[in-house]
């Protein structure tokens, strides 16, 4: 049986780079943050929010973080 990566999983991953190559500092990372959500939005759309994923915030969650950040 393959091992399959979790979708978001490159998104996230670049959150945790980011914030490595810059000190913690979560403003430099901002952009790769609204990348994910956008990523998770994608695959709760595409999964008619009937799966989940680690690499994501549980769908209302989501919401609300997006509509917070102004991407929705």
């Amino acid at each position: 049986m393959a091992k399959t990566t979790p979708p978001c999983k490159p998104q996230a991953c670049a959150i945790q780079n980011c914030l490595l190559s810059n000190d913690y500092n979560e403003g430099k990372c901002d952009h790769l943050v609204d990348d994910l959500y956008r990523c998770c939005q994608r695959f709760y759309q595409d999964t008619e929010g009937q799966e989940r994923t680690p690499c994501c915030p549980q769908p209302d969650l989501l919401k609300l973080k997006m509509s917070q950040r102004r991407l929705d």
